[in-house]
């Protein structure tokens, strides 16, 4: 099929605070009214927007050839004025959540990742993945990236970006030879896979909360443990097979029949119920999880980070403290694109937003945390110039290697390297009657903290009543589990000055369980002053134990990923795993609070606690009370360790 042939279709186109009584029903009118307001305005904004990219773009839609002869469904969206003197460059977004709406008369009501780059003038271009919605082929989840391809019949997510790019600077109207690439999430992850062995016009990649590998720390899994509630509400929909290219964008969501996703998974029982309850063998994607419970090949050949190789294109990666899916993409995406391709530049943004947050929401708060004014609006003029510069040639936008929210203070902080060189690493150990200290233990018997775990009532990660996955809990109060005999809690005294972590936690627990297979899920919090001035009609946060980060480690993996290896019964046993980097000053005055649970639930599923080859095949007979033990010994000292950041007035 030649190029010309490839075209389908062408055509043109106050808020107020309430004080009490007699003023409530007053203030509760006003605060309405102006929250209807302001949703006017933004619906406005939106119409203004979508008009403004009918009047001004021409939309096209494209089957473009991979070097196998598959035909990708890409829609185009060109400026009305390009031609041989005006040209302008492309900017591309890949993604399996479909390019709709479809019909070169149906116009998205927004292109960039903001209006202002629609007004800037690019060429946008949307590609459904091989496999998805129109275009044709395969999907494959992650697909795995082939370090060398040989001939036309093999391909991967890098070839078929390098081949799209390839056909879109030889035949697009009016474009001036340069590509940027980005997107969100999934998008993401096409982004990173896009820039392995850049194509030449690959000048700019922004790949955005993007996946890296979805056993050890996104979205399906973290540290082994199975991310619970989100691979059964995404993959009841998403994972339903594709017979042939549609433009049926919608599918029906999952009918869970209650709000309570507590109560729904606990009556789930067992994963194995899943299928002969639920799915009924039709989701085919949800067998693939079920038969691999360790990181053995097939995991390991989806895990992007080896192949980050060969990258040309300036890279700016963003990423949110608070996105409760991929957060470890982001992080690890930056170092392995700084470790294996010296020189080029590599910026990486990390905001404290929820996942997306930044293209999404105004990034002013996050469940109990807020942080005082939009920082979304912080970021967004950073991600214009750095695409303008790359593409168009403008000035320089001289960004700073690390770009970081300082949560805690409220704060934006540069820095030429992340984690930032001059941290102290240091470690908090767990001591007794539920103190946490820099100072080891000096005590030489045997002393532990114990609680019973019990899966018919585990602890849940949100107080939130919802069957959707909370995004919200990851900043949430913690009081309700502290207050739960199954969990540990460890704070330190008073802070007499403020303390600054920076980067990468790692959970080093001397542990002891009467079964044979446990979980430990270790969570650092931010606990406020007892009493807090708070004005009249605000919530008092006092005491309040806002959650900082939380991290679970499924016990069998302590030796390795692909090692499970089952607990000798109350047989003292380390269990090391690392946490995703924070960014975090607890102000003086606040307490360092850890806590230590076996469950967070229905955000993980449910160890049986007894060791079974695959927890996919457990039965529910198989699920066991057991009592676990907490060492803190001076031979056996659990700790955090933590990477100390000195302050702005001590260096």
């Amino acid at each position: 099929m030649t190029s010309g042939e490839s075209l389908v279709i062408t055509s043109r186109v106050t808020r107020m605070l309430i004080a009490s009584g007699v003023f409530f029903s007053i203030a509760f009118a006003t605060v309405n009214t102006n929250a209807g307001v302001m949703a006017d305005e933004k619906k406005e904004q939106e119409v203004q927007r979508a008009d403004y990219i009918r009047k001004n773009y021409t939309k096209y839609e494209y089957r473009i050839p991979a070097r196998d002869g598959t035909l990708l469904f890409t829609s185009v969206y060109v400026p009305a004025d390009a031609s041989a003197s005006k040209r302008y460059p492309i900017l591309l977004v890949r993604t399996p959540y479909s390019v709709a709406p479809y019909g070169t008369a149906n116009y998205k009501r927004g292109l960039g990742p903001a209006a202002e780059f629609e007004k800037e003038g690019y060429i946008f271009a949307f590609q459904d993945v091989r496999g998805t919605h129109m275009s044709e082929g395969e999907f494959v989840n992650m697909r795995p990236h082939l370090a060398n391809k040989s001939g036309k019949t093999q391909f991967d997510e890098s070839s078929d970006t390098w081949d799209s790019i390839d056909w879109m600077v030889k035949n697009l109207p009016g474009n001036n030879g340069k590509v940027g690439q980005w997107g969100i999430s999934y998008p993401g992850f096409y982004t990173s896979a896009g820039a392995i062995d850049s194509h030449p016009a690959l000048k700019a990649i922004s790949p955005q909360a993007p996946i890296a590998d979805w056993f050890r720390g996104d979205d399906m899994h973290r540290n082994g443990a199975f991310n619970l509630q989100m691979a059964f509400g995404f993959f009841s929909g998403f994972g339903k097979p594709r017979l042939q290219p549609t433009d049926v964008t919608k599918e029906k969501p999952f009918e869970y029949g209650t709000p309570d996703a507590y109560q729904f998974f606990l009556d789930l029982g067992a994963l194995s119920n899943a299928n002969p309850t639920y799915f009924k063998n039709a989701i085919p994607y949800w067998n693939e999880i079920a038969q691999h419970p360790n990181y053995d090949s097939y995991w390991q050949s989806r895990n992007l980070l080896p192949h980050l190789k060969n990258i040309k294109a300036a890279v700016l990666t963003v990423g949110g403290w608070y996105d409760t899916e991929d957060l470890y993409g982001p992080l690890q995406t930056y170092q392995s694109i700084e470790k294996q391709n010296p020189g080029i530049s590599n910026t990486l943004v990390i905001g404290p937003w929820v996942h997306g947050g930044w293209s999404r929401g105004d990034g002013d708060k996050v469940g109990d945390a807020n942080f005082g004014y939009k920082t979304s609006l912080s970021y967004q003029p950073i991600e214009f110039a750095f695409f303008k510069h790359h593409l168009k040639g403008a000035d320089k936008p001289n960004l700073p290697e690390a770009w970081m929210f300082e949560t805690g203070a409220n704060r934006w902080r540069n820095f030429d390297a992340w984690p930032p060189k001059e941290t102290q690493q240091k470690s908090l150990y767990f001591k007794a009657d539920g103190a946490l200290s820099f100072v080891a233990s000096t005590q030489a018997e045997d002393v532990f903290d114990e609680y019973i775990s019990d899966p018919a009532r585990p602890v849940p990660y949100t107080t939130e009543i919802s069957n959707r996955w909370s995004n919200q809990y990851v900043a949430a109060d913690q009081r309700f589990a502290s207050r739960r005999p199954d969990v540990l809690t460890y704070q330190t005294g008073i802070l007499d000055k403020d303390l600054t972590l920076a980067g990468p936690l790692t959970a080093s627990l001397f542990v002891s369980t009467s079964g044979s297979d446990a979980d430990f899920v270790v969570k650092l919090i931010d606990v406020n002053p007892a009493n807090i001035d708070t004005p009249a009609g605000e919530l008092n946060r006092g005491g309040q134990q806002t959650l900082v980060r939380g991290e679970p480690f499924r016990g069998r993996f302590r030796d390795g990923f692909d090692l499970p290896k089952a607990f000798t019964p109350d047989e003292p046993t380390k269990v090391q795993f690392s946490i995703n980097d924070v960014f975090h000053t607890f102000q003086r005055g606040h307490r360092v609070m850890v806590q230590i649970q076996s469950s967070w639930f229905p955000y993980i599923d449910r160890n049986p606690q007894r060791f079974v080859a695959n927890i996919f095949e457990a039965k529910d007979s198989d699920f066991i009370k057991a009592n676990h033990r907490l060492f803190r010994s001076s031979a056996k000292a659990s700790a955090i360790h933590v990477s100390v950041l000195p302050a702005l007035d001590e260096k």
